[in-house]
């Protein structure tokens, strides 16, 4: 149901809330944006909408126009208690604790559907909390974020480019993500000093995935990543010693950024058969 023909729940008045910097806490007020992004979302009836750091309610409010019950999780408690005392429970699950602690697969499970994951996360635990994430990819349909646009940036990021980096392949293996549109400063309260952008997240199976050693790829890309400026030779080749990696189309003579997915997914692969040898 659209937001022009659901009831949205108008919320008690309660005290202001000055916003926590180690938190990491920019309040979202622009409505033109909270609009677009919602419309973004696209949440309908019937599925299990998650928002990670709701804040004051800004977009939750929107959203529990086109669907509820939301799902929220909030670490603040001045927060948890203000989110509780505006709406019932039959409207809005407020989970309170740390997102990046927070099992996704038990909420998943018990309700029987898929997860549709959105937020404004801090900006001083994206990187952590998107990984946290991507362990309980099975169990979500999609991930609709405001990120650091530069994040943003470094997640949609081809090879060969500056933004190309360890997040992006290390993401990128797991999802088909978007940059949907920019969210400058003075759309949020208090306004950050940087800019601020809209990413859709959508987990996929990627070619040779499924048997693939996690924990020596993320050894791999972190490894290649670690000195960005120097060539493969000087970062990998000790880690790599007894691995065909030639044969896996890896030069050594380039640098991290050079080097696409299907080249880091096969080199672990490569990786895996020789520690088996």
């Amino acid at each position: 149901m659209n937001a022009a023909n659901r009831y949205t729940p108008t919320p008690r008045p309660v005290q202001g809330h000055h916003a926590r910097k180690r938190f990491g806490q920019n309040f979202l007020v622009d409505q033109g944006i909270i609009d677009q992004i919602a419309r973004a979302i696209d949440a309908r009836e019937g599925q299990l909408v998650v928002e990670i750091g709701p804040g004051l309610g800004a977009l939750t409010r929107r959203i529990l126009a086109d669907i509820q019950p939301l799902h929220v999780i909030e670490l603040d408690r001045d927060l948890v208690a203000r989110l509780t005392q505006q709406y019932p429970t039959s409207q809005l699950v407020v989970h309170a604790g740390d997102a990046l602690a927070f099992n996704f697969a038990e909420l998943a499970q018990a309700a029987g559907l898929g997860l549709r994951v959105i937020g404004n996360l801090p900006y001083n635990i994206s990187s952590p909390l998107l990984f946290h994430l991507q362990q309980y990819r099975a169990h979500i349909l999609d991930q609709h974020f405001m990120l650091q646009k530069e994040v943003v940036m470094r997640l949609v990021a081809e090879p060969g480019t500056k933004a190309y980096s360890r997040l992006s392949v290390m993401l990128q293996l797991d999802y088909d993500m978007t940059h949907l549109f920019d969210v400058p400063p003075h759309c949020f309260n208090p306004p950050p000093q940087v800019d601020s952008a809209i990413v859709r997240m959508q987990p996929r199976e990627y070619p040779g995935s499924e048997n693939l050693d996690r924990t020596l790829f993320a050894k791999l890309v972190t490894q290649a990543f670690s000195q960005r400026r120097k060539v493969l030779k000087n970062t990998l080749s000790e880690l790599l010693a007894g691995v065909d990696y030639a044969a896996c189309g890896l030069d050594m003579q380039a640098r991290a950024e050079e080097i696409g997915l299907p080249v880091y997914v096969a080199v672990t692969h490569a990786w895996q058969q020789a520690r088996l040898a």
